[in-house]
């Protein structure tokens, strides 16, 4: 190796130990004038408040033939009901028998094509929510959380 290579060699080097000598003493600099006071706890966001889930209470699941297609079609659905308060959990369990009658008769009206869709769940997931909570006595169901839904 020539004497000029071995000079730009170690030139570079400390070049290049300079810049990041440099960028240390910047970064440093810079840490040292942020405060130490801790910050302010987190404002609670009302919107959080909302988006919170009420109790569950999960329903068995539930086999029935679908309307139309000489009953060659069936749906298995497992679903869980988000309920108001804890309270509503007492009145969905005395009133269970005629919970899981009203979905029963419910499920089996429904075709394939209406239940297939994104928008045919939903639309079922309203109707039952609303005869469901016509048999509250005690809170109502926020939602419903279809945890299985099968068509064959």
């Amino acid at each position: 190796m020539s004497k000029t290579m071995l000079i730009i060699v170690i030139s570079v080097v400390l070049l290049f130990m300079a810049a990041v000598g440099g960028g240390f003493f910047i970064l440093w600099n810079k840490i040292s004038q942020i405060p130490a006071t801790p910050a302010p706890p987190p404002a609670v966001d009302v919107q959080e408040e909302e988006n919170k889930i009420g109790p569950l209470y999960s329903l068995d699941t539930m086999i029935v033939n679908l309307a139309g297609h000489g009953g060659k079609r069936y749906l298995r659905v497992t679903m869980s009901l988000e309920l108001s308060d804890p309270d509503a959990i007492t009145s969905i369990e005395s009133r269970l028998p005629q919970v899981r009658d009203a979905i029963l008769m419910i499920l089996p009206t429904k075709t394939y094509d209406e239940v297939s869709t994104t928008e045919g769940k939903v639309a079922l997931r309203n109707q039952l929510m609303t005869t469901i909570n016509s048999l509250m006595t005690k809170g109502q169901v926020n939602n419903i959380y279809f945890t299985e839904f099968v068509v064959q």
